[in-house]
């Protein structure tokens, strides 16, 4: 399933007032910041990831990584911060439009 624009605006509207939880830093995108988010994400539903100077990790490539890792869906990549959405087993609270 891929998000349409309608949903990913809906999404944008919500994360607006979040902050960013996890950072990516030099060290990029690793398998144990893959499985914090894993676990944020079940809980959460929608969450920040915000890419640190000292990052060389190009900011698609990392948010691409974290939705393939995390079985996510990419909802925005605004500047250096990536938004995260993937719907909850056991925790939904987000109704997408």
């Amino acid at each position: 399933m891929t998000l349409t624009g309608k949903q990913r605006r809906y999404l944008r509207s919500l994360a607006h007032n979040l902050k960013p939880v996890f950072q990516i830093g030099k060290e990029g995108v690793n398998d144990n910041l893959i499985a914090q988010i894993n676990d944020y994400l079940e809980i959460h539903e929608l969450l920040k990831v915000s890419i640190l100077q000292n990052s060389s990790e190009d900011k698609n490539e990392a948010a691409e990584k974290l939705a393939e890792g995390t079985n996510s869906h990419v909802a925005q990549v605004i500047g250096k911060t990536i938004v995260l959405y993937r719907e909850s087993k056991e925790n939904k609270e987000i109704k997408l439009p």
